[in-house]
């Protein structure tokens, strides 16, 4: 039987994400996404609190912007319409980027800072005395989570579905979040309480994702995948990873069909024997400063993908960015290339010239399997 994967997903204005691979992806696969400054400057659409808690405001943004995607490079599956028989573009009555990557945050009571041209963030944290009298948190009673319930209530009504995924973070992202640097400390000063913060973030996800996940799955929009994103990874060692966080992925992995890790443009070479534990492992990113050919052979089942740098999209000399997509493709494929957080000064012209070269390079590697 064949392993399920996931792809790289570059909601329209939100943070990177996963989605369930169709099994009809190309071996060179184009994601692009673009930062909310982006749609700011050309649509003058503000990002600020109403968008994240409106659904309704937030889908008539959502469909402008499309509209404007799909105009620029109507060849890219993620931009096509995808209206219904009831004149609804079903994608965008969407969860995908709400909050941004701060819903874990907001469920702790966390203040979101919000922003006209850019994804929400936190700015305080959490004392360790104030997370050692933390108890269970009871979800239903939470008012974060009654608010999204609500959220998702309103998109049923008006829509028919709940579209889209939460950047739900991984378990050392959140607890960076929620407490700041000196998480890194306590791991070595008091690992008891390490442990408590873990175990106590680890719960309230769980409880959380699954919470949302039924929700939308009620509406005939069915999850049934988790990807954690481990972006601060590379600011521990692999014995930490392994002794304090790896039991956390390993136990989310078991609690869903498939299971991804996402480790932002980090170089992961070090971290392949913890990641190879948790296999079947649906999808894995990296930067392409990782020894990418280690990394397939290690994972010859799983989706990859390399994250290509949005200063070298809008910087390199054309051949070398042929050269790198030749390297990408040539040690890694099948695989996906993303091309996201590209930001307003960005041409669009060099956006399509980057695009175009990756179809090329992926059409001859296809054509042959070899570039």
């Amino acid at each position: 039987m064949e392993q399920k994967q996931l792809r790289h997903f570059a909601p329209v204005s939100g943070p990177s994400t996963r989605e369930p691979a169709t099994g009809k992806e190309g071996d060179f696969r184009v994601s692009l996404g673009f930062t909310p400054g982006w749609f700011h400057h050309r649509l003058g659409i503000d990002f600020s609190e109403r968008w994240h808690r409106d659904p309704r405001y937030r889908y008539e943004t959502m469909v402008g912007m499309k509209e404007h995607l799909h105009g620029l490079f109507p060849e890219l599956e993620n931009f096509q319409p995808q209206w219904n028989e009831r004149g609804v573009e079903t994608s965008c009555a969407t969860l995908s980027g709400v909050y941004g990557a701060c819903p874990i945050s907001a469920v702790y009571g966390l203040p979101v800072q919000f922003q006209k041209a850019g994804w929400p963030g936190t700015r305080e944290h959490y004392t360790k005395e104030q997370i050692r009298a933390w108890k269970p948190i009871v979800l239903w009673e939470n008012a974060f989570v009654q608010e999204l319930m609500e959220q998702m209530d309103i998109i049923e009504e008006e829509y028919g579905v709940i579209d889209g995924y939460l950047a739900y973070q991984g378990v050392l992202n959140n607890a960076f979040r929620l407490m700041g640097q000196e998480i890194f400390l306590e791991l070595f000063e008091d690992p008891p309480f390490a442990r408590f913060l873990f175990d106590h973030i680890y719960e309230t996800m769980l409880g959380f994702i699954k919470l949302v996940q039924e929700r939308q799955g009620k509406s005939g929009f069915s999850v049934k995948f988790l990807s954690v994103s481990n972006c601060v990874i590379n600011m521990v060692s692999t014995d930490v990873y392994e002794e304090f966080l790896l039991p956390y992925d390993k136990k989310l992995a078991r609690e869903f069909e498939v299971f991804g890790v996402h480790t932002c443009n980090w170089d992961i070479t070090r971290h392949i024997d913890a990641f190879r534990q948790l296999e079947p492992l649906g999808y894995l990113d990296m930067g392409m400063m990782s020894d990418m050919e280690k990394v397939r052979q290690a994972f010859p089942h799983t989706r990859l993908a390399v994250l290509y740098h949005p200063n070298d999209i809008r910087d390199k000399p054309l051949g070398e960015v042929e050269r790198d997509f030749e390297k990408i493709c040539c040690q890694a494929a099948p695989v996906d290339l993303a091309l996201v957080d590209i930001e307003k000064d960005t041409p669009d012209q060099r956006v399509r010239e980057v695009v175009r070269l990756a179809q090329e390079v992926g059409r001859r590697w296809e054509r042959g399997g070899r570039i």
